[in-house]
C-alpha cells in the first residue's frame, strides 16, 4: 500500500509545511510558531490555520511529509521480483537504516514522530498501519510460493515485529543514538535472521 500523494510543491499548504519544517529543524517544536511561520510564507496567522487547524496538525503533517519516504522504500521493495524471505530481511533492515538517518539528520524532526508515537495520533498509527500492511504482504507472498511455512500469519507477523522492535521503535532508536552504527546493523540483521528461520521451518 502506497503512501498517500503530498500536496503539489507549488501549493500554498505544500510552501507552509516546507517553511514550517524548516523552522523546526533549525529551532525545535517548541520554540517554531504559527506567527513565525506566516510571517515568512507572507500570509496571516489566521490564513495558515485555514490549511492547518492547529499547531498540533501542523507538526502531524510535517511528519507525515517526513515519513513517506520511508513508506515509498519500503513499498519499492515489496513490489521487486525478489524472493519473498529476501524482501522481508531488505524491508526491515531499509525501514531500521532509514530511521536511523532521520535521527542522525534530523534530530527535531525525528522528535516529532516520537511525540506522535508516544501520543498515539493518527500519523504515528498510520504509519505504522502501512508498514504492517506491507510487512503483511510479503509474509502472504512467501506463504503462496513456499519460501514461509507458516500456520498463522498475523502471529508470524506479530513475533517479527517483536524481535526488532528496539531497531524500529521510535523512543528505542532514540535511546540508541550513541550506539555504533555497525553493531546496531549487526544486531538486526541477526535478529530478522532468526525470525526468518522460524517462518521456514514451521515454528509460526
Amino acid at each position: 500500500m502506497h503512501a498517500a500523494s503530498a500536496p503539489p510543491a507549488d501549493s500554498v499548504d505544500a510552501r507552509i509545511l516546507a517553511i514550517a519544517a524548516d523552522h523546526v529543524r533549525r529551532y525545535g517544536m517548541a520554540r517554531t510558531t504559527v506567527t513565525a511561520v506566516a510571517k515568512e510564507a507572507g500570509m496571516t496567522h489566521a490564513n495558515v490555520y485555514r490549511y492547518y487547524a492547529s499547531k498540533v496538525a501542523l507538526a502531524d503533517a510535517i511528519t507525515a511529509a517526513w515519513l513517506r519516504p520511508i513508506e515509498q522504500l519500503l513499498a519499492e521493495v515489496v513490489d521487486a521480483p525478489d524472493p519473498a524471505d529476501d524482501k522481508l530481511e531488505r524491508m526491515i533492515l531499509a525501514l531500521a537504516g532509514a530511521l536511523r538517518d532521520k535521527l542522525e539528520a534530523d534530530p527535531n524532526l525525528f522528535e516529532l514522530y516520537v511525540e506522535a508515537y508516544e501520543a498515539a495520533r493518527g500519523v504515528a498509527r498510520k504509519h505504522r498501519s502501512r508498514v504492517r500492511m506491507l510487512i503483511d504482504r510479503v509474509v502472504e507472498e512467501g506463504i503462496g510460493s513456499g519460501v514461509f511455512n507458516i500456520r498463522r500469519p498475523e502471529k508470524a507477523v506479530t513475533l517479527l515485529l517483536d524481535v526488532v522492535f528496539r531497531f524500529i521503535h521510535p523512543v528505542a532508536i532514540r535511546l540508541d543514538c550513541e550506539a555504533p552504527r555497525r553493531m546496531l546493523d549487526d544486531r538486526v540483521g541477526i535478529a530478522v535472521r532468526v525470525a526468518l528461520r522460524a517462518f521456514g521451518s514451521g515454528m509460526t
